[in-house]
């Protein structure tokens, strides 16, 4: 049996509300959808927590059957779950997922990273960055994660291709839930903000190469930093 079920604080109400007033009345499921994955990127829906089905819709202002189908699509995605007499709860991450999740990412970075591409592009890559540094300025550790989002979704959009792009909105959805076994985030996420930095100066410098070398290193690393926390937790290993 896993942990009892908890019902989402932290002003998930709000941000609901104004997730609502971004769709529109006739909002289709996969919109709804779309709404509440990025309440997950931006951590706002964590693992465990319990989507009480009358209070989601009531805040999204949608119906309860075009909710129903949202969960099913984030459900097939395998950021929500149901359970009997439960209801439906954002999923938690096994290890297996998250070595899973970087194996994909992998796929997708190293393959946009190594796109042509010119100076248009990468700046939304170099805007990600600033907006990293601004939120450590501040002691925004849970902006400096969300601009490191930014980030990497930046870097897979230098391939101009919406399958991956898509494929990337859902990975990294899941990568923040893997995130929850992270207990201070400061000294996991700050040392990024210079190696995102980097990979920006490489790749507006035109050295595609010297990018993706930095990101392999990068990637592994944040991997095994990841695994350990979850081990160190006590996660379970397999789904």
């Amino acid at each position: 049996m896993g942990a009892a079920p908890r019902d989402q604080g932290d002003g998930l109400p709000e941000r609901l509300s104004s997730a609502g007033r971004a769709l529109t009345g006739a909002s289709s499921a996969e919109r709804v959808a779309d709404a509440l994955r990025e309440l997950v990127v931006d951590g706002a829906l964590t693992p465990g927590a319990r989507l009480r089905e009358g209070a989601v819709s009531a805040s999204l202002g949608v119906s309860r059957n075009t909710l129903r189908e949202a969960f099913r699509l984030l459900t097939h995605e395998g950021l929500l779950r149901h359970e009997l007499h439960r209801g439906v709860l954002v999923r938690t991450l096994t290890a297996a997922d998250v070595a899973d999740v970087y194996r994909f990412r992998r796929l997708l970075e190293f393959a946009a990273v190594d796109a042509e591409h010119d100076s248009a592009a990468l700046q939304p890559v170099r805007s990600a960055v600033e907006e990293g540094w601004a939120a450590a300025r501040e002691q925004d550790w849970a902006g400096v994660a969300s601009a490191n989002m930014r980030f990497h979704r930046s870097l897979v959009a230098l391939a101009r291709s919406p399958r991956m792009d898509e494929s990337m909105r859902h990975l990294l959805a899941e990568l923040r839930l893997a995130f929850v076994v992270i207990t201070d985030p400061r000294p996991f996420h700050e040392p990024y903000l210079r190696d995102n930095e980097r990979i920006a100066d490489h790749l507006e410098a035109g050295e595609r190469g010297r990018a993706g070398r930095l990101l392999a290193e990068y990637l592994d690393r944040a991997e095994r930093q990841l695994l350990a926390a979850h081990r160190a937790a006590g996660a379970p290993g397999r789904g």
